[in-house]
């Protein structure tokens, strides 16, 4: 039997939902309704369903903060009244976004979808493939890496090292540069910014964020279990977001 949780605000919502659900998906265990984000991420960690409705505008943690918590198998599926939020939903991995009020047919497909997902299997076969396939080709020459930077900063322009870079972070235009004393700033983009940095050196933990592991001084959960990085001698922390908190699971 698959395990759901549900959460909104608007708990006759939530109720409705449940309702909805059950002729739709008769093999669907509601295991709780949450009435806000801070319950839903505490229940969801504690509980690890399969699946997680998550309304967006909650108060205490939104929507996409509980999912970007989550570091379980849970999969998320959006429910809310605004459709703004589709894009930053799907960098969470979620699996569907519905809008309020919710139609039949669409919650149709939805479970359709929901099922078809959790039925799939795992990726092992291709992973070894692609591993296998991999070790038959030639080695490729590595890329040399990027040691040096030139960043600005006001009028001024800067040749920085890139072993005293704490993070890398977009920032609209431009990728903000931090160093232990000074944040300056390039128009190299993060995708650019990785292939050409030492991956031993520098992880991903956001689509916008690149980190020196060699400069962090730890990680601190929050109470809604969401996972930040502490650096040495900066004040400031940075979320990780859910596709790479694996990455910090022994520290």
């Amino acid at each position: 039997m698959t395990r759901a949780l549900i959460a909104d605000d608007e708990f006759h919502l939530a109720e409705y939902l449940a309702r909805q659900l059950q002729p739709l998906w008769p093999g669907l265990e509601i295991v709780h309704l949450a009435r806000n984000g801070l319950e839903a991420a505490e229940r969801i960690a504690a509980l690890e369903p399969e699946l997680a409705f998550l309304d967006i505008q909650m108060p205490g943690l939104s929507g996409l903060e509980v999912a970007e918590g989550i570091e379980g198998a849970t999969r998320v599926v959006f429910v809310t009244a605004y459709d703004e939020y589709a894009l930053q939903a799907f960098e969470q991995a979620a699996l569907d976004y519905l809008l309020k009020p919710l139609k039949t047919e669409r919650l149709a497909r939805t479970v359709q979808r929901l099922q078809q997902a959790l039925a799939a299997p795992p990726a092992e076969p291709d992973a070894l493939l692609a591993e296998a396939l991999r070790r038959l080709a030639p080695p490729v020459p590595a890329a040399p890496r990027l040691r040096w930077l030139r960043a600005s900063q006001g009028e001024l322009t800067h040749q920085l090292e890139v072993d005293e870079v704490r993070f890398f972070h977009a920032d609209d235009k431009y990728t903000v540069v931090q160093t232990a004393t000074a944040e300056y700033l390039i128009r190299t983009s993060i995708a650019e910014l990785l292939p050409q940095l030492d991956p031993q050196q520098f992880c991903q933990i956001h689509r916008a964020t690149l980190v020196n592991m060699a400069h962090l001084a730890g990680t601190r959960r929050d109470a809604a279990s969401r996972l930040f990085v502490r650096f040495k001698g900066l004040a400031r922390e940075l979320p990780v977001s859910r596709a790479y908190v694996h990455l910090f699971k022994s520290m």
